[in-house]
């Protein structure tokens, strides 16, 4: 033995132990810890698009002015010799003056028209002032809205003048006139663009920006003052939507080389790829390309607009460089507005990116307005120059010997170059240079594949990465690829517009109306199709659908009901959750699909989904049915049946273990109650008159001596509203006890006085916690009322009422909606607190009496009537008011609809004689629920007009909008989880690591035997008396709860980190926790006796302590005082917990569906008060209040599945305790003290042990084999396995050796010898081994 424990201790047996318990800990499945569980179930807020372009646009008229005077040079320009000449690459010197004229006139417009063949061009030629006048008020009346364009080519004139003046002609060419650009802009008007072709052209720019200033001043002066003059006058236009390009700087004369055209700025503009290549030629570079000459460019094969030719290649080549260039230097919305809105001007400027790196070349700078950055130098360029070399250099060969053209490489390199930006980068850099040419590239077939592949990756990327593409401008084109058959491009488009519609769902229009729809809808009913691809085809038809009765129709056409129904059962479980939105979208107010559905038994064939194993699924079908019943047209008896038969099935779902699904189930039953609202006031009012009848016996009266917890010493601050745990709990906790203690001052609903206990809050799971609502709408329910008239409903026998048969389908929707008024998460809570007050608002309003004010009725308050504010009526009779019960002041501390504003703000409260009650007014004692309270003298003059209706029809709860955002994050990329390099990835090492030392720590102790167990190693006292102590595993953290808060300890640096509110109802309290995923990101689990179940993260560190999640883990549970209450036992490894209590059965729930997984009968009348499991053998042990052991098998039917019952404990059994060893005995204990091992296969105890009589506590360490017991005779003993005293402990530490109070409960740590002991006065202590064993 000695050499085993030796080697035990070995470095290397260490290193290998720590890294398998590692392993161990890695294949641990974690529970809540899904997405629904870590974030807020609502979609994300949407992105504003600005891709669409709101005002499109077209250059529809252009006005080609030539001033050339062809053989007279003008006198301000001395001009070198040889000149450039050729003019629309003409030489005006071939021919006679007038037929250049002409003919040049005839070219400009044939090089405008290949950009815009539709427009109206007008050509003026030499003009006069008039004539250009003339021209512009013509076009500008014909274009009405649209765009204008006026060319000016200055070339035979003089130079424009600093006054803002252009050179045209008088009639017989004598002299040249001047054109004022004042002029001109209020016969062109707006929106134009003007492009001027000659030297200093740059004056011009400066002129027309001085004047448009001008004009908007005098537009303001005429506005403010219509008497001025100038108001008098026509108003002239304003030129702010004016664009112009001059061709060089004000200073700069144009380029004279002979080798270049005269125009060479408008040989930019409208011939590029011809310019573009002389030019390449003329470069020192264009040496390195053997064979080429200028006359050898003019013969270039192909046409500009065909893309399979060498010239309409470079002509793709240099749209995709300059559209590139421009989307990459300019601001997006300059980008929008220049290169998207307009296609003429588009291509112009695309030009003008030429223009600026050609003239440049020759010391000229073209001018812009919006003035554009410098693109001269970009890197694409190098790109083109090589796009050109290429292409020339095989122009020899292709013309000499006819050998076939080899296609440019451009566009394969640059998809590559995107695509290692896609691989290599990281999340925070700037956007791929390449986009605007994967654009380009979807316009190739034979690229068309791998670019959509691409685009699709990068849209994965994020909304951002949708939203770039989309201001890009890519939408046309994967909207126009849905009209191709292609199979293989199927997946890669259903995939880009599942990422398209996620961000932006305005674009369900533009897809009804291109017919998009049908494409989708093929996919869908492709079963060849993977899931996956047919996830986010149905996902975008639920787009299409969604409040959309154009999609709507165009869906249900395409037969998409029959569609989805067909695929309800496939085992993909996104495919079942997006089918089960998109049914429940196309029939929301829509009658048509709805009957469509009827036909199809959609709704029985939808049943089946609410048992499916994936929350999110059932969900999406109750959203499904909810719409099915909820819809607003007329009813037959057919679709009442229908609906009713829809409800029951429901209902079913009122104790499923997920709030998601409990939250959808009661806006589902809220669409019934809107249509079926007038049978739901009758079975309110039932309601409501049964409860003022009838008293219900409280548990809260019936406190035992044990349970009486002192108030906490407070001032008394009267009338503080009970604070919102579910937000900001840490900050609430001091005001929360002073609540406590002031709301126990109140009578009970019974008139005596209550038990000063913690437990008696007013406040229920929610209801109450929720700060004040806007309008100052007061709830007519209050949570007590409701709480009441749901216990009312299963006590009593209601059949006795009149009116509706009481077991009637909306009798029984009422009692669902009681109970999910209780529910322990907040939000389901509420929404069912909204549902059930608007009915019962409507029911109190039209039943209500008229009021006759006699002598009689002002003994009486007068009836509920929340539209008459301030009719106080004051108690007749001497008696002083007394303080009544908190649980119906209605109109001051009643709970509220959660705020979605701030909250209304009340006027400051002064506290009353002797500020003797909480509240602010007081109530007859004997007040009925419905009658009006006392109103605050302030609310008076503020009427509202009327009650708001708390249920409309939106009520909603956003799971559909969450559920889409999926589409819109990120799905190729690693999860963080399993990104080796995350931080996430690295701290759950560290906490691995950290258990590994735990365990081999803690072993390395307890191996050596616990000799003795009294060291106090950490002593306070708890702000509630302790009932349930639970240490962590693994950190230094212990919990400690009392009836209904939470304190958390460090038990090593002995302060308190976090002290919280469980958020149960006062008749309630914990009575068992949980640690879960104890081994990584912990969560608490709290169980209380009334079979609630909450799970809580965030607490003990610096953050507000959360409520990931609350079911109800055992209906009927009616809590008593001397009941087990609720005990669980957890099993990490499955995932499943195991509970029960008082009640007959042992209830499994599956965390990981988030549902009832199997109730195993006990078989016996009494409670079960302790669990334990063993999920190696499936065995499950419970104790008993009979004193019975009965050991249940799991994996056998309900009828077989109990093995064995030991009978040999006399009394309640304390505790039972399965040891997790292969072999492992069950140790169980009871009241009497009598200690029984059993080995699970013989039928009669193996060992008996005595202890002390009168057991209240006790606790088996399941390591050291050791159990310690706690009295009532206040004190603790502690047993080694024989059945030896190591340790009896009286008195605490220091303290003048205080006796230890009564033990409420004690507490083993998994692995250190640890012991925590909670008594009844307050204090919470650990005792621990010697300190030289630690």
């Amino acid at each position: 033995m000695k050499m085993d424990s030796d080697l035990l201790h070995s470095p290397a047996v260490g290193l290998a132990e720590e890294e398998e318990a590692d392993m161990n800990d890695w294949k641990l499945p974690l529970a809540f810890m899904k997405k629904r569980h870590l974030e807020k179930i609502e979609g994300s807020k949407a992105l504003a698009q600005s891709w669409r372009m709101k005002d499109r646009m077209k250059t529809v008229s252009v006005a080609l002015v030539l001033c050339l005077n062809v053989g007279v040079d003008p006198p301000d320009v001395v001009k070198t010799s040889p000149c450039a000449r050729l003019e629309c690459w003409i030489d005006p010197l071939s021919m006679s003056p007038q037929k250049a004229l002409e003919t040049i006139g005839a070219n400009l417009q044939k090089q405008y028209e290949n950009w815009q063949p539709r427009a109206r061009y007008k050509q003026s030629l030499d003009p006069t002032v008039d004539e250009v006048k003339k021209l512009c008020t013509s076009l500008r009346r014909n274009a009405k809205e649209e765009r204008v364009l006026f060319h000016y080519n200055g070339h035979g004139v003089p130079r424009p003048t600093v006054n803002g003046e252009i050179w045209v002609f008088n009639k017989n060419y004598t002299q040249y006139i001047p054109l004022s650009i004042y002029d001109l802009q209020t016969w062109m008007g707006s929106p134009s663009i003007f492009v001027y072709d000659c030297s200093n052209a740059g004056i011009i720019v400066k002129s027309f920006k001085q004047f448009a200033l001008q004009r908007e001043q005098e537009l303001e002066v005429a506005a403010i003052n219509p008497s001025h003059p100038l108001a008098q006058m026509p108003l002239p236009p304003s030129m702010k939507n004016c664009i112009q390009l001059a061709a060089c700087e004000a200073s700069e004369l144009l380029p004279m080389n002979p080798d270049l055209p005269a125009d060479l700025f408008t040989s930019c503009l409208t011939t590029p790829i011809k310019i573009a290549l002389r030019w390449f030629c003329m470069q020192k570079s264009a040496k390195l390309v053997p064979g080429v000459t200028l006359d050898l460019i003019e013969k270039i094969p192909g046409r500009l607009n065909d893309r399979r030719t060498p010239l309409g290649e470079l002509n793709w080549i240099f749209t995709a460089i300059t559209d590139t260039i421009a989307w990459n230097v300019l601001p997006r919305d300059l980008f929008q507005k220049l290169f998207r809105q307009d296609l003429l001007v588009a291509s112009l400027f695309r030009n003008f990116l030429l223009a600026e790196r050609i003239m440049r070349s020759y010391n000229c700078t073209p001018v812009s307005s919006p003035r554009l950055p410098p693109t001269y130098m970009h890197a694409m360029w190098q790109a083109w120059d090589l796009a050109v070399d290429i292409c020339l250099s095989q122009l020899p060969t292709i013309i000499e010997e006819g050998t076939a053209f080899r296609h440019s490489p451009f566009f394969a390199e640059q998809l590559t170059a995107f695509q290692v930006w896609l691989t290599m980068g990281v999340e925070n850099r700037n956007p791929p240079e390449q986009l605007p040419i994967v654009l380009q590239v979807l316009l190739s077939q034979v690229h068309r594949l791998r670019a959509l592949d691409l685009l699709g990756r990068f849209l994965d990327l994020g909304p951002w990465a949708v939203s770039l593409a989309l201001s890009v401008g890519i939408f046309p084109y994967v909207l126009k690829l849905l009209q191709s058959s292609a199979r293989e491009l199927r997946p890669l488009l259903v995939f880009i517009w599942a990422k398209i519609l996620a961000v932006d769902s305005s674009c369900q229009a533009d897809l009804v109306k291109d017919n998009g729809h049908k494409y989708f809808l093929s996919v869908l009913a492709d079963s060849y199709m993977p899931a996956e691809h047919r996830t986010m085809a149905v996902f975008i038809l639920a787009v299409i659908v969604n409040s959309y009765s154009t999609g709507q129709e165009a869906c249900l056409q395409g037969n998409l009901i029959a569609n989805c129904l067909e695929q309800l059962s496939d085992p993909h479980p996104l495919l079942r959750q997006w089918v089960a939105i998109c049914l429940g979208r196309i029939w929301q107010n829509f009658d048509p699909a709805r009957w469509c559905g009827v036909r199809d038994s959609a709704h029985e064939k939808l049943y089946t989904l609410l048992s499916d194993p994936i929350p999110e699924v059932r969900c999406a079908a109750v959203f499904a049915l909810g719409t099915f019943v909820g819809n607003s047209a007329e009813r037959t008896d057919h679709s009442t049946t229908i609906d009713h038969n829809v409800a029951m099935m429901l209902a079913q779902l009122i104790n499923d273990g997920s709030p998601v699904v409990r939250k959808e189930l009661v806006v589902a039953l809220s669409h019934l109650v809107v249509q079926y609202e007038s049978n739901f006031c009758t079975v309110a009012l039932q309601f409501i008159e049964e409860e003022k009848n009838y008293t219900v016996p409280s548990p809260a009266n019936t406190a035992e001596p044990g349970n009486l917890t002192p108030v906490r010493d407070s001032p008394a601050i009267p009338r503080l509203r009970s604070v919102n745990s579910y937000t900001n709990i840490r900050a609430a906790t001091t005001t929360r006890n002073l609540n406590k203690s002031l709301q126990n001052l109140n009578l009970n609903e019974e008139g005596g006085p209550a038990a000063f206990s913690p437990g008696n809050l007013s406040t229920s799971s929610s209801a109450s916690s929720t700060l004040g609502s806007p309008d100052n709408d007061e709830y007519i329910l209050s949570f007590e009322t409701i709480d009441k008239m749901r216990r009312v409903s299963s006590y009593s026998s209601l059949n006795s009422l009149i009116g509706v048969s009481f077991n009637s389908v909306y009798t029984q929707m009422w009692r669902v909606l009681l109970h999910l008024a209780a529910d322990p998460f907040p939000e389901v809570s509420d929404l069912a607190m909204k549902v059930l007050n608007s009915i019962a608002y409507k029911a109190t309003m039209n039943a209500r009496p008229q009021r006759i004010l006699d002598s009689g009725s002002l003994t009486q308050s007068a009836p509920a009537s929340p539209t008459s504010k301030g009719t106080h009526i004051h108690q007749a009779g001497g008696s002083p008011p007394m303080p009544s019960a908190s649980s119906s002041s209605l109109t001051n501390d009643v709970p509220k609809p959660p705020a979605r504003e701030p909250p209304a703000t009340r006027p400051p409260y002064t506290p009353t004689l002797g500020g003797q009650a909480p509240h602010s007014h007081q109530f007859p004692r004997t007040r009925k629920m419905f009658d009006k309270g006392p109103e605050q003298a302030a609310e008076d003059g503020d009427e509202p007009g009327g009650h708001r209706n708390y249920i409309s029809l939106s009520l909603q709860t956003g799971l559909c909008d969450w559920s889409a955002k999926y589409f819109a994050q990120p799905v190729m990329k690693i999860p963080e989880e399993h990104d080796l390099e995350s931080q996430v990835r690295m701290e759950r090492q560290w906490r691995f690591l950290r258990n590994a030392r735990v365990r081999r720590h803690s072993r390395s102790i307890t191996q050596r035997g616990v000799s003795r167990l009294d060291d106090q190693i950490f002593i306070n006292r708890n702000p509630g008396v302790p009932s349930v102590v639970k240490f962590h595993p693994f950190n230094t953290c212990i919990a400690v709860a009392d009836k209904d808060s939470i304190c958390f300890w460090d038990w090593e640096k002995g302060e308190r980190l976090d002290y919280f509110y469980n958020g149960n109802p006062r008749y309630t309290r914990i009575t068992a926790m949980e640690y879960l995923n104890g081994h990584d990101c912990s969560l608490l689990l709290t169980a209380t006796d009334d079979g609630a179940l909450r799970i809580w993260k965030n607490f003990a560190d610096q953050k507000n302590p959360e409520m990931v999640t609350a079911w109800q883990g055992l209906s009927d549970m009616l809590p008593t005082t001397r009941g087990a209450g609720m005990v669980v036992d957890w099993e990490q490894e499955t995932g499943l917990l195991m509970t029960s209590g008082d009640v007959r059965v042992i209830r499994i729930w599956d965390t990981d569906r988030e549902m009832k997984v199997q109730d195993i009968p006990t078989g016996a009348d009494s409670c079960v008060t302790s669990l334990s499991c063993d999920s190696q053998r499936s065995l499950i042990v419970a104790g008993l209040g009979d004193g019975s052991v009965r050991v249940f098998d799991r994996r056998m039917g309900p009828n077989e599945c109990r093995v064995m019952t030991y009978r040999e404990h006399g009394a309640w059994v304390v505790k039972a305790h399965l040891q997790k060893e292969t072999d492992g005995h069950i140790i169980s204990v009871s009241v009497n003290g009598d200690v029984r091992f059993f080995e699970p296969r013989s039928p009669d105890s193996i060992n008996v042990l005595q202890t002390v009589k009168g057991l209240t506590a006790l606790d088996i360490h399941p390591q050291a084999n050791l159990f310690a017991c706690g009295s009532m005779n206040q004190f603790i003993a502690v047993y080694n396995a024989n059945g030896d005293v190591i340790s009896n402990i009286k008195y605490y530490d220091g303290f003048m050796g205080q006796r230890i109070g009564a033990i409420s409960c004690l507490a083993f740590h998994p692995y250190w010898p640890h012991l925590a002991v909670g008594s009844n006065d307050y204090y919470m202590s650990i005792y621990s081994a010697e300190k030289r064993l630690r």
